[in-house]
């Protein structure tokens, strides 16, 4: 449903009383076919939302696919066919451009980011450092690319960052007060705790009552000497500044996760588009 209310959001933006352009120099019975062009090269994404799209426009479109979402690309590589209406063509063109060629830029940059960490365990997440409004996508376009989702939002998991802490009255205040409230309102969320610091992750460890340990920009020599400290008793995250030259040392420290904002805020949209028959 989400979904289908977003398409329905992008299409009343774009769209409105209709496509005027269109309908004032295309035949309204008028057929026809298009090919989407893929001008760049990394990995595709938005391929399953196009198809939603083009429904959503008009069930009657057909759509050949020829690569499937998540597949590597390259200059002159054909995507889909897609025939019917040609007003209908026209009208969906520029929303499953836009969708796909942020999606496989975001695919395509955690692809990269994913490919520096092979041979360790370490998962790579992304943030919620996403465009409002396009968050689910992005997220999508994360796992499309091989990284993982970190929470979605405020609502589905429990992070005490460092703002939360000091505005608490300090660590051992927010994880208490955190585990007060969770037991109130009755709920089931996982804890993260942000520290900055080896005193503040000691102080951690002597509340206890959390299910992960953000270690904010951390070198990575400092990380491995937090994750022996920690030993196994709670989840470890990297965070802060990691990027493509960094990531590999960052993921033989032995941390569990490594979060990266960059995946849906510095990556570089694919060049797609879509050409008439």
């Amino acid at each position: 449903m989400e979904l289908t209310n977003f398409i329905a959001q992008i299409i009343e933006e774009d769209i409105r009383d209709g496509d005027h352009t269109s309908l004032s120099c295309i035949p309204a019975d008028a057929t026809d076919k298009a090919r989407l062009i893929i001008k760049g090269e990394g990995i595709l994404a938005g391929v399953d939302l196009g198809l939603q799209i083009f429904n959503q426009i008009d069930p009657d479109l057909k759509v050949e696919v020829l690569i499937n979402d998540g597949t590597a690309v390259k200059y002159g590589d054909i995507g889909f066919y897609v025939s019917g209406k040609t007003q209908s063509i026209l009208k969906a063109e520029r929303l499953v451009l836009n969708c796909m060629q942020r999606m496989s830029g975001i695919a395509t940059m955690t692809s990269k980011f994913v490919k520096l960490t092979e041979g360790t365990q370490v998962k790579v997440l992304d943030t919620r450092k996403t465009t409002p409004g396009f968050r689910a996508l992005e997220k999508w376009a994360v796992r499309i690319g091989g990284g993982h989702n970190h929470r979605m939002g405020l609502y589905d998991m429990i992070m005490i960052k460092d703002n939360h802490h000091d505005y608490a009255g300090g660590i051992k205040e927010a994880i208490l007060s955190t585990r007060k409230y969770l037991e109130e309102k009755g709920l089931d969320l996982k804890v993260e705790i942000e520290v900055r610091n080896l005193e503040e992750l000691n102080t951690v460890l002597e509340v206890g009552q959390v299910d992960r340990i953000m270690l904010d920009n951390f070198s990575p020599e400092l990380i491995v000497d937090a994750v022996k400290i920690i030993d196994g008793r709670f989840e470890t995250e990297a965070s802060g500044g990691i990027n493509l030259d960094t990531i590999a040392a960052y993921a033989k420290t032995g941390v569990d996760y490594i979060s990266v904002g960059a995946l849906t805020h510095s990556y570089e949209s694919m060049d797609i588009s879509l050409k008439a028959i």
